[in-house]
């Protein structure tokens, strides 16, 4: 029985343990941003007055050393037959990074509207790190269903 979640060693390829690792680090990270930033919401600060900015800065770039690492354990766990992409690889990232970028760009144009509409800054970067992270998820669970069901064809 095939599945998505099926990652047995034999049918993962060095690519697809990548996007797992930046599926869950995506996720963890905007999880720990959100564990940091609600509670201030909901104690009733002040918008002018929570804090998000460094901890939207510690989460990004925690997120980064955690999928650094996350590979690189990955890999000596469960070390990949080859690191070199093949065709088929390629064509499933393309196809994430189409789909991945839509949210780009929406993130773009929430953030250009908000700012039109002179939105508080705090809505306007909340705005785009989200999109920025249904990027991240949209693209990974993309390329995983590509990896088990293949690439379509048009």
């Amino acid at each position: 029985m095939s599945s998505i979640l099926d990652i047995r060693e034999e049918t993962v390829s060095y690519e697809e343990k990548g996007t797992w690792v930046f599926l869950v680090v995506a996720i963890t990270g905007y999880g720990v941003y959100l564990a940091l930033v609600l509670p201030q919401l909901a104690a009733g600060t002040a918008i002018d007055a929570v804090d998000y900015a460094v901890p939207m800065l510690w989460t990004i770039g925690g997120a980064i050393v955690a999928a650094i690492i996350g590979r690189i354990v990955l890999e000596i766990v469960s070390p990949s037959e080859t690191r070199t992409p093949d065709v088929r690889d390629r064509e499933i990232d393309r196809l994430g990074e189409r789909v991945g970028n839509s949210f780009v760009v929406i993130g773009a144009l929430a953030a250009l509207v908000l700012a039109m509409f002179q939105v508080h800054w705090f809505w306007i970067g909340n705005a785009v790190y989200l999109c920025f992270v249904l990027s991240a998820v949209l693209l990974s669970i993309t390329k995983l269903v590509a990896y088990r069901k293949g690439v379509p064809t048009w």
